[in-house]
């Protein structure tokens, strides 16, 4: 299975700034179809082509349905978004926890509510699982758009096992212990020249905490080269002052 069977669900949306930016949070994360359910709001809609931004592929394919349980028909398994758990038999899951209930070839369908009210029992009702986001207590309401895009987090996580993975660019390889520990011998004897490893019952704990400080660094060859470069600098400004 991929996000390629995931669904987004747009119930009686009031807004269309807020469909526009569900279909930018969900193309963020490769996600492709986006339903809407009786909008509220006109549409077409130019504010939801505004925030949309570079989705307006997404919002141009969006489906439009009269009813949730159109809007579902094709689908296999239902989750349905809310910020308070309901007096509903209706099995209750942290969104942290969807990708447990996803199963193979399966496609599924995410149902978010409107602004205001969030989806009513009856449209819970059409679902297999009741998901909260875990919020504070006291405000747990989140904007549509917030909402939509954790599910998107967790989802893309979910089918992204072990490919991401990062390179910088950065080209200079690690410095050698045998460069580093070459540049704290450097560093040690300029600092015994200026008397600075001084008492001499604490010179080699101080020692041991330059040295530290700088293997734990984990510095570059280009890093050792620069830091060299300072030091003889500062040496020799030292001299001619």
């Amino acid at each position: 299975m991929s996000l390629n069977k995931i669904y987004f669900i747009l119930v009686r949306t009031q807004m269309g700034e807020n469909i526009g930016s569900v279909a930018r949070a969900i193309k963020n994360f490769n996600i492709k179809h986006l339903r809407l359910v009786s909008p509220r709001c006109s549409w077409p809609n130019q504010k939801a082509l505004a925030t949309s931004v570079g989705a307006k592929d997404i919002l141009k394919k969006a489906k439009i349905y009269d009813t949730v349980e159109k809007s579902i028909g094709d689908l296999d398994i239902i989750f349905a978004s809310s910020s308070r758990i309901r007096k509903v038999n209706k099995k209750a899951i942290s969104v942290s926890n969807i990708k447990t209930k996803i199963k193979p070839n399966k496609k599924i369908g995410i149902l978010f509510g409107p602004e205001a009210s969030g989806l009513s029992n009856n449209e819970i009702s059409c679902a297999d699982y009741l998901v909260k986001i875990p919020s504070n207590k006291n405000f747990s309401s989140l904007n549509l758009s917030h909402s939509a895009i954790i599910f998107c987090f967790e989802l893309f996580k979910h089918f992204s096992i072990n490919k991401n993975n990062y390179k910088t660019g950065y080209k200079s390889r690690t410095a050698s212990k045998f460069e580093v520990n070459k540049f704290l011998n450097f560093i040690i004897a300029g600092l015994d020249r200026k008397g600075f490893l001084q008492p001499d019952h604490k010179r080699q704990s101080m020692i041991r905490n330059i040295n530290n400080i700088f293997h734990r660094l984990n510095l570059s060859e280009q890093e050792i080269r620069i830091l060299l470069g300072i030091f003889s600098t500062l040496n020799e400004f030292n001299k001619k002052s």
